[in-house]
């Protein structure tokens, strides 16, 4: 997935985890060392496979816990919510889009995950847009 959202833009770094340290901009959280993205990514596909949550959850968790660990240079956020869409619509959900006017609120979101481990905020972020996509197709087919 990331290789395709990077086609084009860094085909060096496509599809390719990091080899160095990263920041992130405005948040608290620092992204782990680049020698531990391998292990924490196949921590993170054992947790996801083995979840028992509500797909809604689940697909948020992966979402928060996939940015955490930061495996790109760049195109993570994008990876990311590919990824969660992806699980809403296997589940039969429907995709959510986080409108440009809760940027703010999703990287507070975010960073309270990463530093709190209280997912709470995303994952009610996640709930309301699902809601709100659901009223978007009703009215669509309506």
């Amino acid at each position: 997935v990331h290789q395709l959202v990077l086609k084009n833009i860094d085909d060096t770094n496509a599809g390719c985890y990091r080899h160095e340290n990263v920041i992130i901009a405005g948040a608290q959280h620092i992204p782990p060392e680049h020698l531990h993205v391998q292990p924490l990514m196949t921590e993170l596909i054992d947790c996801y496979q083995n979840q028992a949550c509500h797909p809604v959850e689940r697909a948020a968790r992966l979402h928060v816990d996939f940015v955490g660990i930061h495996p790109f240079v760049d195109g993570n956020g994008r990876t990311a919510r590919l990824l969660m869409n992806f699980d809403l619509l296997s589940s039969g959900y429907l995709p959510v889009i986080i409108e440009a006017e809760n940027r703010l609120v999703y990287y507070e979101a975010l960073d309270k995950a990463h530093t709190g481990k209280c997912y709470q905020d995303y994952i009610t972020m996640v709930v309301e847009a699902e809601e709100q996509a659901l009223k978007r197709y009703l009215s669509i087919v309506r």
